[in-house]
């Protein structure tokens, strides 16, 4: 079925016919909309995508003033989506000259409280998203001898931590596809760039999920990902990434504290293992009954009582309301 397009998007095919076109995955809220949004700014028609339409229709709209702007749905986890979203964009705008896959889910929880569904859920968001999205472009891109593509990983990709079982396996795998299809791309003018972030403040703990005992759970990783020591502004890392992708780099390692990580991993592998399960004993334990369910970080919330973890968490529901989350 033939989508209508928004105002933002009408205004955008009048603006954008020299425009080259990104594509940004998982671009509705948080990081996503930060890079798509320094994408518009440097000219790009981007095409902002993600699950839900009410979510997309709100970003296309906040950015449509600045660029070029169109708005589409599509499930990362579903190749054939991919495809379909693809094809429509190198139809309609013209060919795909930089992919940024974003999209991503964050489970929160000891692994006694973890289920199978989570697993399936993050590797199938968080690693097999790229690939098909990669996999997908890469034919049209290598046929022009140029393009980019750009998947953020996380730190927790190189260094497991504790209670975040699901996401750092899944963040594994999309090192490891990205790392390696940079170097099955050397010299076909097609670049594939790894973004590496360690915490960002993007206001995401409002939509990470949260098991075990949810509100203790959401009162060390919220601050964590709020305080300015732990974190670092999304903004400026949107910025970077951004930088590297269009440069064709092959890896952007965005923070000192990631950068610190995969030194100490690659120096000490068994050391840091040790750490991280050392860290892990200090974070809640799993409920004495249940815990099976997860909940999302504003449910969790609700259970917190402490006034310290509201006040730790200020910056970070401040960037929530700014990116959408």
């Amino acid at each position: 079925m033939t989508k209508q397009p928004t105002e933002a998007e009408a205004h955008s095919d009048t603006t954008s016919a020299s425009r080259p076109v990104a594509v940004v995955l998982g671009a509705s809220r948080g990081l996503g909309f930060l890079v798509a949004r320094e994408l518009v700014d440097r000219g790009h028609h981007v095409v902002l995508a993600a699950r839900g339409r009410a979510e997309v229709d709100e970003a296309v709209t906040d950015l449509g003033a600045r660029g070029a702007v169109t708005g589409e749905t599509c499930d990362v986890r579903d190749r054939h989506d991919v495809g379909d979203l693809v094809g429509r964009v190198e139809h309609t705008l013209g060919p795909i000259e930089v992919l940024v896959t974003v999209a991503g889910v964050i489970q929160a929880a000891p692994a006694e409280s973890l289920v199978l569904h989570e697993f399936e859920d993050a590797f199938d968001t968080m690693a097999w998203g790229p690939i098909n999205a990669a996999m997908t472009v890469l034919p049209h891109m290598r046929r022009r001898g140029r393009g980019r593509i750009g998947t953020v990983t996380s730190i927790g990709g190189m260094v497991s931590p504790p209670h975040l079982l699901p996401y750092a396996t899944a963040k594994f795998a999309a090192v490891g596809f990205s790392d390696g299809l940079a170097a099955a791309l050397s010299g076909t003018g097609v670049t594939a760039t790894t973004v590496v972030p360690g915490l960002m403040r993007t206001g995401g703990h409002e939509h990470a999920r949260f098991g075990g005992d949810a509100a203790a759970e959401y009162s060390w990783f919220a601050p964590a990902a709020s305080l300015p020591l732990l974190s670092v502004d999304a903004g400026r890392a949107a910025r970077r990434i951004v930088d590297a992708v269009l440069a064709g780099k092959p890896m952007v390692v965005l923070t000192p504290l990631a950068w610190l990580g995969i030194r100490v991993r690659g120096l000490a592998p068994g050391t840091t293992t040790r750490m991280m399960g050392l860290a892990g004993r200090l974070l809640p334990g799993p409920p004495s009954r249940g815990g099976a369910r997860t909940v999302e970080g504003r449910e969790a919330r609700a259970g917190v009582g402490s006034r310290l973890v509201k006040r730790l968490t200020r910056l970070g529901d401040d960037a929530a309301r700014r990116n959408h989350e």
